[in-house]
């Protein structure tokens, strides 16, 4: 691609095809080998604990492939044949076992105390002895949860609300000296990584640092075709100065192809690799914590399209409801849909439909009724439930009937 100057539609477009939206869904059943095609793409899907309507991580699969069944990204997570394993990519994430040893500098770090949240770096630096008898006790008892150590120590409630046992392990996670053998309602249950991990992934070599962040950034250029040195860097949560120099190196190796974008502030890369469809036909309900939109700036760079986690947001200062979700039709980000899966009831309730600014509800509700449709059969709900809140929620509310 010889082109260095690019519209906003071209790398709206170029960014879509590198994160698999420039393709049909299988028209089949979706199986390991449709799952490992998307993750060559996306490298790895962020895990959050928000439940309203699923757990986030499965999302970016039906967003790419449409209905698949859960139990299939469970089994190649946790299993005893697994291929994906948890560690800190992007956040908590899933990610293929081919990135173990490119994490290992990452977990090198973060057992000096490097790289982590400041209050469990210095959790990890002032309580060293209770976190070596933590480890031992996993060593003895594993696999094992906070809650199941023998300090019985419990923690204050909430996400952050951690005990003594659940900072060490996290501690000893972030360190890659325990890892995640399986989860249970969530919850994650710890073991050590001989136990877990194949032993072939954990003979690899370690490669050295620069190498390896090297090769996380050529995996972010692959998942967002071309971006900002912000954006590689976010995709895998690298150092600045760091990033900068590996840059420098990508660039002077051919592997990213500086260019210009018009309407972006900064400079920007082009994966080598990348292609410009002259079109993309996606129709996607996408998780808040999609790879395509996770990163905010980029999202609205790119869409148009101001974008904020409303449920980590006070609810005086939501807008469109609490678990927001975009809706991708084409190339655009066209409409923001609030959702909540009532397992009792068996309904999808569809509590806020919001168009966006020229926004054509004719050409928006079908296939966003579509998309909804197929995602209530996916959760294994009976139908939806539309509320009278939102420009589109009364076409809605009458194809839902």
């Amino acid at each position: 691609m010889a082109k260095d100057e690019f519209s906003a539609a071209e790398a709206r477009r170029i960014a879509l095809a590198a994160q698999g939206f420039g393709e049909a869904r299988p028209a089949g059943v979706v199986d390991a080998r449709h799952v490992r095609r998307v993750l060559d793409r996306v490298g790895l899907f962020q895990i959050d604990s928000v439940n309203v309507l699923v757990r986030s991580h499965y999302l970016p699969l039906h967003a790419r492939l449409g209905g698949y069944a859960t139990d299939l990204l469970d089994r190649l997570a946790y299993d005893r044949k697994r291929t994906l394993f948890e560690y800190w990519g992007h956040e908590a994430s899933l990610m293929p076992l081919a990135l173990q040893p490119l994490m290992r500098w990452r977990m090198a770090r973060a057992a000096r105390g490097q790289g982590l949240y400041s209050g469990l770096a210095r959790f990890g630096a002032e309580r060293a002895d209770y976190v070596a008898r933590v480890l031992a006790e996993v060593t003895d008892r594993g696999p094992i949860t906070a809650g199941e150590l023998s300090d019985g120590s419990r923690g204050e409630g909430g996400w952050w609300g951690w005990s003594e046992g659940k900072r060490a392990l996290e501690f000893l996670f972030w360190a890659g000296l325990v890892t995640t053998a399986r989860r249970r309602h969530f919850e994650r249950i710890y073991d050590l990584p001989e136990r877990v991990l194949p032993a072939a992934v954990l003979a690899a070599p370690t490669p050295p640092e620069a190498d390896a962040q090297r090769a996380l950034l050529r995996l972010s250029s692959r998942a967002l075709g071309i971006a900002t040195e912000r954006d590689l860097r976010d995709y895998f949560r690298l150092p600045v100065a760091e990033t900068r120099d590996r840059l420098a190196e990508l660039v002077e190796a051919g592997d990213l192809l500086p260019v210009t974008v018009a309407g972006w502030d900064r400079p920007a890369f082009l994966d080598r690799e990348a292609r410009v469809p002259r079109r993309i036909a996606a129709a996607a309900l996408l998780s808040p914590f999609d790879s395509l939109i996770w990163e905010r700036d980029r999202t609205e760079r790119l869409f148009d399209f101001h974008y904020r986690l409303a449920f980590y947001t006070p609810a005086e200062q939501r807008t469109h409801g609490y678990y927001v979700l975009p809706f991708l039709l084409g190339d655009r980000l066209v409409t923001r849909v609030d959702l909540k899966a009532d397992r009792q009831a068996r309904r999808l309730l569809v509590l806020g439909a919001h168009g966006e600014p020229g926004m054509d509800p004719a050409a928006v509700a079908p296939p966003l009724h579509a998309e909804l449709a197929g995602l209530a059969r996916w959760l294994g709900l009976d139908g939806m439930t539309v509320a009278p809140d939102g420009d589109l929620a009364p076409v809605l509310a009458r194809m839902a009937g």
